[in-house]
């Protein structure tokens, strides 16, 4: 099975320039995950949403780098059966005339 979010949309502080440590900015966050459905073991939505949204606004990270590894590191610890995770963070408004995003795949153990 797989399960994708897409626009997962919120504001929250996120980078190294001196503005972007004090003012939320916009990110747009999209994941892709292959997983094992056995037995009523499926993939909550909700919660995963829960999971990127709590964990990059707590953390305040300067880097999406380490946004992401993190991120990934809290959704497989959780959901054993993902075997394959693929996620992307958008920041749409850091320039004026471009997106900048970064994604990684991360396969489980």
């Amino acid at each position: 099975m797989t399960i994708k979010i897409e626009e997962l949309t919120f504001y929250t502080i996120i980078g190294l320039l001196d503005f972007e440590r004090i003012k939320e900015q916009k990110v747009i966050v999209n994941l892709k995950a292959t997983y094992k459905y056995k037995n009523g073991n499926f993939i909550d939505y909700v919660e995963i949403c829960n999971i990127i949204k709590e964990n990059l606004k707590n953390s305040k990270f300067k880097l999406l780098e380490d946004a992401i590894k993190s991120t990934a590191k809290k959704i497989l610890k959780r959901y054993k059966n993902i075997k394959k995770l693929k996620l992307e963070i958008i920041k749409p408004d850091i320039l004026d005339d471009a997106k900048v995003s970064l994604s990684k795949t991360f396969k489980a153990k």
